[in-house]
């Protein structure tokens, strides 16, 4: 038999482990005074009580062995009080019950129940035709389905707790994940920007020292936007205060990334189409990553040919296209952003495909409106 999920615990079962054992031993003895049986046999009874409820706690029975037992517990109980439907230690039969429905399953603890009311019938039927073997009957009946009930709501709760625990480390691995990818959004573009402009640096310092001034220049405006970008990002984390987060960027802003990359020296084409008003701010912003990290990728791993960007939106769908030349051999994307932005896209139920296309790179994306 499988031991029911509430009944795994020892401290959740404290009441069948400790309380019903000594009811039933009490109850016994009870039993066995109030019938007025020989000393020895009601000794006798008592101690076969002792024993079997120190067995099934030592061994912390469950399944066959604790039906076993049980059986033993109430055959003790029915020898102390036979013959007297008044006798209070038949109140150890409800107690018995009880005990089942707590650690055995629905099935078992109701074969049990039926058992123990089945004795009543007989003693009804045998020993005398008195209604109080109908009174322990209904008893013992309804103690089972009240602690089956019990054990249900215990179970019930733990599952509870459950999923509770496991939607909470969901969300932390979710929040991890966002914040990777919001990390690798914020460096990956100022870094691939400033390294632009340091090439461009290098391959003017013998010719030009004023335009390699000036793109070094560039390369420290763009680290130190990133550093303070990075240090917002952390210090919203850390308060959680939305309020007071800086805007985040949008659709209507990647014209402006554009430009921070020609500035660089990338060539891009940008073809927009399309209106980009009234899109939500989630997946304004997610179009802009893709866009970000899709430049990101075709001037780090490309051929340094163009960079085709096209945009179209309409109100069902923001249509993203980026496609650049190949990447020499070993080049290729790593995939931890190709990755990232699968993620994003797949959170808003959009699709993203990205991958060699007519001997060049190809990214895709459709994110609903």
């Amino acid at each position: 038999m499988k031991r029911p999920v509430g009944a795994r615990s020892r401290l959740r079962r404290a009441v069948p482990i400790v309380a019903a054992p000594t009811a039933i031993i009490i109850l016994t003895a009870a039993g066995a005074v109030q019938t007025h049986r020989e000393p020895l046999i009601a000794a006798a009874l008592c101690i076969l009580a002792v024993l079997t409820s120190a067995v099934l706690i030592w061994i912390d029975a469950t399944g066959w062995p604790l039906v076993v037992g049980l059986a033993v517990l109430a055959t003790g109980v029915a020898l102390a009080c036979w013959g007297d439907p008044r006798n209070l230690g038949w109140f150890g039969m409800c107690v018995i019950a009880g005990w089942a429905a707590l650690v055995l399953t629905t099935r078992w603890a109701i074969a049990v129940d039926a058992a123990l009311t089945a004795a009543f019938i007989v003693m009804l039927s045998v020993v005398s035709p008195e209604p109080g073997w109908i009174t322990w009957t209904f008893g013992v009946a309804l103690t089972c389905g009240a602690f089956v009930f019990v054990r249900r709501e215990r179970e019930l709760v733990e599952r509870l707790h459950a999923a509770q625990a496991e939607l909470a480390e969901r969300a932390r691995t979710d929040e991890r994940h966002r914040i990777a990818r919001e990390m690798h959004d914020l460096v990956g573009h100022s870094l691939t920007v400033s390294l632009l402009h340091l090439g461009s640096a290098r391959l003017a310092l013998d010719d030009d020292l004023d335009a390699a001034r000036t793109a070094l220049t560039e390369a420290e405006n763009a680290a130190r936007d990133s550093l303070e970008d990075v240090r917002a990002a952390v210090g919203l984390m850390r308060s959680g205060d939305a309020a007071a987060a800086s805007p985040t960027p949008a659709v209507a802003d990647i014209p402006d990334l554009i430009h921070s990359y020609r500035n660089a020296g990338a060539d891009i084409d940008l073809d927009l189409r399309g209106v980009p008003a009234g899109i939500a701010a989630s997946r304004s912003l997610t179009a802009y990553r893709i866009v970000q990290e899709s430049l990101t990728n075709a001037v780090r791993h490309g051929d340094g040919g163009p960079i085709k960007v096209r945009l179209d939106t309409t109100r069902e769908r923001i249509k993203i296209t980026v496609r650049n030349g190949g990447a020499p051999p070993g080049r290729r994307p790593a995939g931890t952003g190709i990755t990232a932005m699968n993620e994003r896209v797949a959170t808003l139920g959009g699709t993203l495909s990205a991958g060699p296309s007519a001997g060049g790179w190809l990214v895709e994306a459709v994110i609903p409106a």
